[in-house]
């Protein structure tokens, strides 16, 4: 369950969604752009459209950033928006621009994080 949430609200969140998501552990720090505010951050799952961030303090939803996320030796970054954001937990991220580079990153890591999801369940 979606901690804030109720159970028939998470089941119609988990519905909008357009891609799996992965569980999928990497750091990441989020820039709020206008204002040049960096939040660091750690990645807790991954989708095609975007991720959720573990945070303390996350910015309010509706804020554009600019997302970096790091994992092994590859980068991975996109211009996105907070989609949703929950105090002491983290936000939700939709990405809005990714560079060819860093979108060929992120499905190699999808693809990884797909078949260990498969191994996990079965």
């Amino acid at each position: 369950m979606i901690r804030g949430f109720k159970p028939e609200a998470a089941i119609a969140y988990q519905e909008k969604r357009r891609s799996p998501r992965y569980s999928f552990i990497a750091s990441a720090e989020l820039i709020e752009e206008k204002a040049d505010v960096r939040i660091a951050s750690r990645v807790s799952e991954l989708s095609l459209h975007g991720c959720y961030l573990d945070m303390m303090n996350p910015f309010p939803t509706g804020t554009m950033v600019l997302v970096k996320i790091a994992a092994g030796d590859a980068f991975f970054q996109a211009k996105g928006k907070i989609i949703y954001s929950q105090m002491n937990m983290g936000a939700g991220v939709s990405y809005l621009q990714i560079e060819p580079d860093s979108q060929t990153v992120l499905e190699r890591w999808l693809d990884e994080a797909e078949k260990e999801s498969q191994k996990q369940a079965g």
